[in-house]
């Protein structure tokens, strides 16, 4: 019996030239979306970099705006994948936030977040007035250089051996308020951005629901949602633990988004009360894989939405916006520290600290703007490369802070023994 090898050539030519499906060919953009991804964090890895950088680059690798051409062809699946990112981001930074943790944080680090939180915020409202913004592209991009990226402080902090020290202590209590009043302010900044205006009544309208949904979820939720966790957890089938905990992420944030608040703001609070429960160190470790993975979509979707054509055009305001954020952060976390009556090194150090770096939050503010349309196209790809320039900066800012405060501190024991 003979092998007929041009009927099978004609065959496998056959599929190779058909045209691809739907769902091929979402599976082709996610196959590139990951080799892409591992590849640019490989090299990341490799120079020491935040991961965080390599998803912003490997995102506008394979997005619309980099020439030649897209590599993906389906640019509004990256959307999909944004959202689901933000939700399990939030879900699991608000993990790190039990009710009882924050009633601990105290009365010094409250107050320094919201001296830091509010003077950054109308900081970067007048400089971007200045630079000729629009109401709406001036308030989201205040309110994302306000933001602070904890983790990498924080792995700049241990690399250093400063982990125990008391501005790491207070670093961390203040970045908890500013997170919760960062999320806060941009479920506000949304619901008035959906309504379409910023008239008292709409404003207050947006501060009062907000304040509601909060509420209630600590409230109603607390009392409800960590027993339940706990019931399912003592099934000691991770499998259903999951998924009622992402049920519980999912489901808060789809009632904040009804309510024309951010999914943000439901997926961090949904965090806050499986922290409550007995399974929340479970929770977290099966949560973090998934996090992980949507996370990097997210970092992705925002680099494949940058156009660096557009890159000369706001590069300049850009770093103007980078400076006033490091000046006005220090500023205010120094006088609020020093009113205080902390001393000048620890004042110093939470300074530079809090000052040295933007983060992942500043990626979901500035999106919350597009994602009700009131923001101009360039405000997502400008708050991306000041990240971009903020996480590159951050860990030698830091280290050289921490060495400065040394010299200070060893100059001012030497000359009162």
């Amino acid at each position: 019996m003979e092998f007929d090898f041009s009927q099978i050539q004609k065959l496998v030519l056959d599929k190779i030239t058909a045209t691809p499906s739907p769902s091929e060919l979402i599976i082709q953009d996610f196959a590139v979306i990951m080799i892409i991804a591992s590849i640019m964090a490989l090299i990341s890895y490799k120079l020491k970099q935040p991961m965080i950088m390599a998803f912003i680059l490997a995102g506008m690798i394979i997005g619309p705006h980099t020439p030649p051409f897209s590599l993906i062809t389906h640019v509004e699946i990256l959307h999909v994948f944004a959202e689901i990112g933000i939700i399990l981001l939030l879900f699991v930074i608000g993990m790190e936030f039990p009710i009882e943790k924050l009633k601990n944080i105290g009365k010094k680090a409250t107050i320094i977040a919201i001296s830091e939180a509010s003077g950054t915020f109308l900081a970067g409202f007048t400089a971007s007035q200045l630079l000729g913004f629009s109401l709406f592209d001036s308030l989201f991009l205040a309110l994302a250089i306000s933001v602070t990226s904890t983790v990498i402080i924080m792995k700049v902090l241990e690399e250093l051996g400063m982990v125990k020290d008391e501005a790491t202590y207070l670093i961390v209590g203040i970045a908890v308020i500013e997170d919760i009043l960062i999320i806060s302010l941009l479920a506000v900044l949304q619901s008035v951005g959906a309504s379409g205006g910023l008239s008292i009544v709409e404003v207050g309208t947006s501060i009062g629901l907000v304040i509601a949904f909060i509420v209630g979820v600590i409230v109603i939720g607390s009392k409800i949602v960590p027993r339940c966790v706990d019931i399912v957890g003592r099934t000691n089938h991770s499998e259903l633990l999951i998924i009622g905990v992402l049920g519980v992420a999912f489901g808060l944030s789809f009632i904040a988004f009804k309510l024309d608040i951010s999914v943000a703001t439901g997926a961090f609070f949904a965090g806050v009360l499986i922290a409550e429960s007995k399974m929340r160190v479970a929770t977290k470790i099966i949560a973090t894989p998934i996090r992980d993975m949507f996370g990097a979509l997210f970092f992705i979707s925002v680099g494949a939405l940058m156009d660096i054509k557009q890159l000369p055009l706001f590069i300049i305001p850009a770093v103007i916006l980078v400076v006033v954020s490091f000046a006005a952060k220090f500023l205010t976390v120094w006088a609020a520290s020093r009113a205080q009556k902390l001393g000048k090194t620890t004042s110093l150090r939470t300074g530079i600290g809090l000052s040295s770096s933007g983060g992942e939050l500043a990626l979901v503010a500035a999106k919350g703007g597009a994602d009700v349309g009131v923001t101009s196209s360039f405000v997502l790809p400008m708050v991306g490369a000041m990240t971009v320039i903020t996480t590159f900066i951050s860990p030698y800012v830091i280290k050289f802070g921490w060495k400065l405060t040394d010299r200070i501190e060893a100059k001012e024991k030497t000359k009162n023994p």
